[in-house]
């Protein structure tokens, strides 16, 4: 029998939600292992570093994928205090997550780097939390680095919060100073929750995840009224009823209560096996005499980039399907659809939040599956409409229709790029080629400055990234939010061996770029297709139009080699005869694209024409 941790509900008035917003690598995790130290819910012993993320993936990369959240408890003055702290992504593709981490709270700690200041998928963070009217704590981690230049980076922070650079507090994460002190400020600056104990229950996910043993384990955080175990319960956007088997609180392991009050966070079990039925975002109430108006700021999540995911060996497909299953069941945002290649046999089609998404998901795959797999060059979702006005969505090359095309339809992202100063003149030249369009520009300090930039997200999604790292020495950040779409000239490049078009080399470029990838994609497999007894050319087409040509030669057989004299017609009868078998070879001769060559010209695919560091 689970021995419920209390009797009673907290009053709102003693409880801080708070979260803590950072760019990865900033201390985030550190600064959660510190705190829970300080607050005794972890014992010395069995602390570790990255207490909170769970996940193998996690711990390597020392990135957080899945937001989590803990209970603390907190003594001020002599007075108990509860602060519910959510942990939460600091990468651009989580930035959903994140918003809804933020839903839940009152107060964030801003956590930037006194090595390296503010990056841009923080700021972009922390414009969310301000739209909210969150209360914002600025706080400089890493003071003890030797590199640190806290008055500097508190000057820049000042002047984007709009605060004195003296209010900013200095933590140092590793060694623990200052983090007593940063405890007590959330206390006295983060407002109590507010909230009606006598309205019917109203309770908005902010994450659920997939346990083998429990089935779906729901977070929450309660707005109105209570849930107490036992009750049934009500999802407002899919309507759908389950009874709770347990609600507890994470502290910062799951302790079972006697249901939560406005202003707690904790989570739900109601033996339901299938994630998407506890969509993040949703208002849980009760079935009976529940609430009639959802809280707001629900959102499908809805995927940006796709690719295909295909396993090297054909007979591991039912292996995929399964692992995709499970892994949907941990992870809401992931979407996917069978799809066959011509080249890579049976598949699926998966919708992505970014690249990082699908980099994690196909490692997830692999580690938790034991698969191989090869994933396509990803690619975004057009919109065609055609010469007799019928619409099409396009997310794979092969859908791209054959007749007439009236408009395509691109999505475009505006994107933020911070940088030291002194590489503005690089990334102008990096945008521009990448068809951006500069929307502003502003100086955060005199050596730092913040890029505004409308771009397509086809041009972000392959190298970008990248190609902004290596141009700026790794200085630069990027954050970027999609921001509808443009009409575009775009084309589709096929490649083909021997006439035929392979399927898995196509792909939808601008005009423009068309051209490079024709050349690139051919020369790269003129390398990579081993010889045949017969000459292959490798050709990219635009429609009809052949835009470039490589052959790869023939391998001959010397049957000069037993001429060692004679006359030159002899020789020459040799290599007609030759030449009539290579000509009747070609007709009936097919050619294999061993497997490698799809892995190492797909993989390298996205890093094509990417300066070399």
């Amino acid at each position: 029998m689970a021995s419920f941790a209390d009797k009673t509900f907290t009053p709102p008035e003693l409880i801080r939600n708070f979260c803590i917003i950072a760019h990865i690598d900033h201390g985030k995790s550190t600064l959660a292992d510190r705190m829970l130290q300080l607050t005794g819910v972890v014992e010395g012993r069995a602390m570790r570093a990255q207490y909170l993320d769970r996940m193998d993936i996690e711990r390597e990369r020392g990135i957080t994928i899945k937001a989590q959240n803990v209970r603390l408890p907190w003594q001020v003055d002599g007075q108990d205090h509860v602060l519910h702290l959510i942990d939460t992504p600091g990468h651009v593709d989580f930035t959903y997550e994140v918003s809804r981490a933020l839903e839940a709270c009152e107060g964030a700690i801003l956590l930037v780097d006194a090595a390296q200041g503010i990056e841009a998928q923080t700021l972009a963070n922390l414009y969310l939390a301000l739209e909210k009217d969150l209360t914002i704590i600025p706080v400089l981690n890493k003071i003890d680095l030797p590199a640190a230049d806290p008055d500097r980076y508190a000057a820049e922070i000042a002047h984007i919060v709009g605060c004195d650079p003296d209010d900013v507090l200095r933590v140092s994460a590793k060694t623990g100073s200052g983090v007593r002190e940063l405890l007590d400020e959330v206390v006295r600056l983060v407002p109590a929750p507010v909230g009606d104990a006598d309205a019917p229950a109203r309770a908005m996910i902010f994450d659920s995840v997939y346990d083998t043993y429990r089935g779906v384990v729901t977070y929450i955080r309660v707005v109105d009224g209570k849930i107490t175990p036992r009750e049934r319960i009500r999802m407002m956007s899919t309507n759908a009823t389950h009874e709770l088997l347990e609600v507890g609180v994470v502290s910062p392991e799951p302790k079972p209560t006697e249901g939560l009050g406005v202003g707690e966070v904790g989570y739900l079990i109601t033996g339901v096996k299938d994630v998407r039925q506890s969509k993040v975002g949703d208002t849980v109430t009760s079935q009976r005499k529940g609430a009639t108006e959802p809280l707001t700021g629900y959102r499908e999540p809805r995927p940006m980039v796709y690719s295909g995911l295909y396993p090297v060996d054909g007979s591991q497909y039912p292996d995929l399907r399964e692992a995709l299953d499970k892994l949907q069941l941990n992870d809401a945002a992931l979407t996917y659809e069978p799809e066959t290649s011509a080249a890579l046999g049976f598949g699926f089609r998966c919708g992505f939040l970014g690249l990082l998404h699908l980099e994690i998901t196909r490692d997830r795959l692999e580690r938790e599956a034991g698969l191989d797999l090869i994933s396509t060059a990803p690619n975004v979702i057009y919109r065609v409409v055609k010469d007799d006005g019928t619409e099409m969505t396009v997310t794979n090359p092969s859908d791209w229709p054959t007749g007439k095309v009236a408009q395509i339809f691109e999505p475009i992202v505006k994107t933020t790029i911070l940088a030291p100063s002194e590489f503005i003149g690089a990334i102008m030249e990096l945008c521009q080629s990448r068809r951006g369009q500069l929307g502003g520009m502003d100086y955060l300090s005199e050596t730092r400055v913040e890029l505004r930039y409308t771009m397509p997200l086809a041009e972000i999604i392959f190298d970008f990234f990248d190609a902004l790292k290596s141009r700026t020495r790794g200085y630069a950040s990027l954050d970027y939010e999609e921001a509808g779409e443009q009409e575009s000239d775009l084309v589709k490049v096929d490649i083909m061996l021997q006439g035929e078009p392979v399927d898995a080399f196509s792909a939808i470029r601008h005009k423009d770029d068309a051209y490079g990838y024709g050349t690139s994609m051919t020369t790269k497999l003129r390398e990579l297709i081993p010889r045949q007894q017969f000459e292959v050319p490798i050709q990219a087409a635009i429609g009809s139009r052949i835009i470039a040509r490589e052959n790869i030669r023939a391998i001959r057989k010397d049957v000069l080699a037993k001429c060692y004299g004679g006359d030159i017609t002899r020789k020459r009868k040799l290599l007609e005869k030759q030449k009539e078998g290579k000509k009747r070879m070609k007709t009936i001769g097919r050619v294999e694209v061993p497997q490698e060559a799809f892995v190492a010209a797909l993989s390298t695919d996205s890093s094509a024409d990417k300066p070399k560091k």
